[in-house]
């Protein structure tokens, strides 16, 4: 695993500046603490840099840049194909000549065999760039699910790609503004939704797509894979074909994730899913599993703790356990820290513990995790999901049939009365909106036009958040060959909610430490398989999880199966009741004094009532702080 950056001047431009090549690469130092590389052209017009953390083929002879035999073709890589000891072997019969046991010298002959289409072989999660001489273009690419980011940027001049956001701020003339679309879906997906960042002019590839760029700056961007993209017809009629189909997919997704040169473990909530990567990893080693979980202390937070459960599992399989429990003073000196690794807001609380995990699986000498990420959502496992299904099936389909001016009706009678999640879904169906906007919604659209101010409004105009799921929806009902309500909600996270969230906290988290994390359940093929699976028989009778119950009733413990799900939590409602609160507080009210963004009379009602939402709007004006007006790391927040 790795951090990468870069650049292409375009004809007729000054040579790339090897300083900031050098100052952008020691930006993303802690993606990469074991060895550095930078490739720099004849004619000084790309230069390719690369942070190392050694996990495959450690030794000099895995150092990036990588070329081919005549350095016509580079490569910098973050990532790991899994399947790379057998794509070398192919490549081998083909005549092509190895120098390294590394998979990033994979990807190399991959190209010179296959061209753009190198990523339909790999299998695995990556960002990479490619540099061909002959061709004079630069080829860039992220992975099927989005395990792996991958940020660019254009200037006048030049064309920049970075692991973070912060190596293309380097850049003289990119300058930090915030685009306001993208602030209007943040505040309801929690993230911004692909190809935007909060900052105007820097992009992230999204998941599954690749990107050419020609020397003069021309970029064409296109999706190579989706999950309905193959022809998965699923020929098993019962539960019981289906459930030794998926655990196969999975055993075998979590043993080639334990391909490593170092040592490597799991992540342990002691809920099912990662009980379950721990049983399959003890099936298959002769050492016990390295396992690291994580609690929390203070006063009302025994509801949020998992580690008595996780202290069963690690029992029960023999790991070799480590723990750490924090406080919200974890949090609060965290947070400049958060703020700055995030490079964008990514307001999941879950960061917080996610770091002081995977920092002491760092500190204990483990470089590799396996993590429970994307279970819940191909197979069922969110209580709010089965909340949809049942609203969907019986209250929604009436309310929707009424006529136009009875919903308008019924909405203007009822909104005083209902709380912003239930007089969301109605003004949804009152005009004729999906349903299902994703697994985490914060503010809805009536209740983010009330806390933004006037002149933001007047910028935005009448743009909608709807418009985003809208598009995804399309996709999904031109592509989607059996659909189902819960595949369209498993798509719609897939594209949304999964990489941009779910799967961001993870690698910006894991990658703050120095440590690589592995993510078993969205192998691609386990995912097209389990999205081929209809709904009737992965949640019979609106049953959670029960095809994947089914399929791993024999591997872990019946109390850990079978108990109600808790989920990865953080007490941030226990915390604002302390210090926390106070600085929230603080930071909002100043905001909303020098800025055009939030209307306070509205947002210091939040205070008191939505905890949840008031951290939503906090990492959005801390980020600003740091990375708009420039507040030095350790002046963002202060203890008062």
């Amino acid at each position: 695993m790795c951090g990468i950056c870069g650049l292409v001047q375009f004809p007729g431009c000054p040579p790339i500046s090897l300083d900031m090549l050098e100052k952008m690469s020691e930006l993303i130092v802690h993606r990469g603490p074991d060895d550095s590389g930078i490739y720099v052209s004849n004619d000084n017009s790309v230069g390719l840099c690369n942070r190392r953390l050694s996990i495959i083929d450690p030794t000099d002879s895995g150092r990036q840049p990588f070329s081919n035999e005549d350095g016509t073709i580079w490569v910098v890589y973050n990532g790991e194909t899994y399947n790379y000891a057998d794509l070398r072997d192919k490549l081998i019969d083909k005549g092509h000549v190895f120098s390294s046991h590394t998979d990033t010298e994979i990807l190399v002959h991959l190209y010179e065999e296959y061209g753009v289409d190198c990523v339909k072989h790999m299998r695995g999660m990556f960002a990479f760039a490619i540099w061909d001489e002959g061709n004079r273009r630069l080829f860039i690419a992220r992975d099927r699910l989005g395990v792996k980011p991958l940020y660019y940027a254009k200037t006048n001049d030049s064309f920049l790609f970075a692991s973070e956001i912060k190596c293309l701020l380097c850049h003289p003339q990119l300058k930090k503004t915030v685009h306001d679309e993208a602030l209007y879906h943040y505040l309801t997906f929690l993230t911004t939704p692909a190809p935007q960042t909060l900052f105007e002019n820097i992009f992230k590839l999204p998941a599954g797509h690749r990107a050419v760029i020609n020397a003069d700056g021309y970029i064409n961007v296109e999706q190579y894979w989706d999950v309905f993209s193959n022809d998965n017809a699923n020929n098993f009629d019962s539960n019981d074909d289906q459930s030794v189909r998926v655990l196969e997919a999975l055993r075998e997704s979590v043993k080639l994730r334990m391909v490593s040169d170092v040592p490597f473990g799991a992540l342990l909530s002691g809920g099912m899913d990662s009980s379950t990567n721990v049983a399959l990893m003890h099936s298959q080693m002769d050492r016990p599993v390295q396992t690291f979980s994580i609690g929390y202390k203070g006063t009302n937070v025994s509801e949020f703790n998992e580690v008595e459960y996780a202290r069963q599992v690690a029992k029960h399989f023999g790991s070799k356990h480590h723990e750490i429990i924090i406080d919200r003073n974890h949090l609060i000196k965290f947070l400049p820290d958060l703020v700055y690794y995030q490079d964008e807001p990514i307001a999941d609380p879950v960061c917080v513990p996610l770091y002081y995990v995977c920092k002491l699986a760092k500190d204990a000498g483990t470089s590799v995790l396996q993590v429970g990420e994307g279970a819940d959502e191909l197979f069922g496992g969110y209580l709010h999901w089965k909340s949809v299904l049942r609203l969907r099936q019986g209250p929604w389909q009436v309310f929707t049939a009424l006529p136009s001016w009875l919903k308008r009706m019924v909405l203007k009678s009822t909104s005083s009365m209902l709380d912003d999640l239930r007089l969301e879904y109605l003004r949804r169906g009152v005009v004729n909106e999906e349903l299902f906007w994703g697994g985490a919604i914060a503010f809805g659209e009536i209740a983010k036009r009330k806390i933004l101010s006037d002149g933001y409004l007047q910028r935005i105009g009448d743009l909608s958040s709807h418009d985003i799921v809208q598009r995804y929806r399309r996709t999904f009902d031109s592509s989607c060959p059996d659909p189902d309500y819960l595949k369209w909600m498993s798509y719609m996270d897939l594209q949304m909610r999964l990489p941009e969230l779910l799967l961001m906290r993870v690698d910006k988290m894991s990658m703050a430490t120095s440590v690589e994390a592995r993510v078993p359940y969205l192998d691609h093929e386990l995912v097209e398989l389990a999205m081929s699976i209809p709904q009737s028989l992965k949640v019979p009778g609106l049953r959670s999880k029960h095809l994947l119950k089914l399929a791993v009733q024999d591997l872990i413990p019946d109390h850990i199966l079978h108990r109600p799900k808790q989920g990865f939590r953080v007490p941030v409602s226990q915390w604002f009741t302390e210090s926390l609160g106070l600085i929230a507080e603080q930071k909002l009210r100043k905001f909303c004094e020098r800025t055009d963004y939030f209307r306070w009379d509205n947002i210091s009602k939040l205070i008191y009532s939505s905890n949840e939402l008031v951290w939503y709007l906090l990492n959005f004006v801390l980020w600003y702080e740091l990375w708009i007006e420039d507040v030095p790391r350790d002046k963002v927040v202060e203890i008062p």
